[in-house]
């Protein structure tokens, strides 16, 4: 077995057996159960409310699209705030406890060491987004009778670009910063940066700040293809699939790749020494020196 496969193998292992498997997949899920059926009673619940208030609420009735838009607005704001905070540590910690020392001296490339990481905490996010996903329209259809699986699929599709793009800013930041505090708040940075660039037009079509409300667009139908062939009359928000897949892509591995060239270079242990005792006029001495060397 290669260093690189060994390496994956136990990052798989350590997440299924520490409290990563837990946190992200059970805040994911508790959003998928409780999203449609919010989504439901949503109105009954302002009603109970306005007679204490005096208001008059009038609210029409809900759909399957009041909760594809729940579990969208969670993904991009809760979902995305603690996965900020989980991989901040991906590789501050293991600098910090000194595994990635141990590891970085047997024959595991730097290169392998960041990969891995991205690829073990990616099938963590793909596959507790895709549980939810599921979990979602089928408590959709449930509830309302009717979930389309396309618009959810779609919008969900668009969310995991964002998320792996998050998910390598991340670790280029644990490459960066000695702590998973300091990573995490310049995680949050970043996020709040980007969520604020997205009332900006320009930064919406152009950068990865469209990706804050492109699920939305899509559950609502203002991303899809034009009316008229030839490009013209397309409607607002259909740039967002190809942006998401020309040029968001590539910046979702630009903070791993980034992390190779910061993740800075480890001292390597000290050799093994041994005693030797020698004979001399003044009688025996002792010589310590490096195992394999002449003397």
């Amino acid at each position: 077995m290669s260093p690189f496969r060994a390496f994956l193998g136990k990052e798989l292992w350590e997440i299924v057996k520490t409290w990563r498997i837990w946190v992200l997949p059970g805040i994911v899920l508790f959003f998928a159960i409780t999203g449609p059926v919010i989504a439901r009673f949503t109105p009954q619940l302002l009603q109970a409310v306005a007679p204490d208030t005096g208001l008059v609420v009038q609210i029409p009735d809900p759909t399957f699209r009041d909760a594809y838009l729940q579990w969208a607005r969670n993904l991009v704001q809760i979902v995305t705030f603690a996965a900020i905070i989980i991989f901040a540590g991906v590789v501050s910690g293991e600098r910090r406890s000194g595994t990635a020392v141990l590891v970085l001296t047997k024959p595991l490339s730097r290169t392998a060491f960041i990969v891995a990481k991205y690829l073990a905490q990616g099938a963590l996010l793909i596959g507790t987004v895709a549980v939810g996903t599921a979990i979602t329209w089928a408590l959709t259809y449930a509830v309302f009778g009717e979930a389309p699986l396309l618009p959810l699929a779609q919008a969900t599709g668009m969310w995991l670009v964002w998320g792996l793009m998050i998910l390598g800013i991340m670790i280029f930041l644990s490459s960066l910063v000695g702590s998973q505090a300091g990573a995490a708040g310049l995680g949050l940075g970043v996020f709040v940066f980007l969520s604020i660039a997205s009332i900006w037009e320009p930064a919406v079509r152009y950068s990865p700040a469209g990706l804050t409300s492109a699920p939305a667009e899509i559950i609502l139908g203002r991303a899809g293809p034009p009316p008229v062939a030839g490009g013209r009359g397309t409607r607002p928000g259909w740039d967002l699939r190809r942006r998401g897949r020309g040029r968001l892509l590539p910046q979702g591995t630009l903070g791993s790749s980034g992390a190779l060239r910061l993740f800075p270079p480890l001292e390597e242990p000290d050799p093994p020494r041994q005693r030797l005792e020698r004979a001399s006029p003044w009688g025996t001495m002792s010589v310590w020196t490096d195992c394999g060397e002449r003397t």
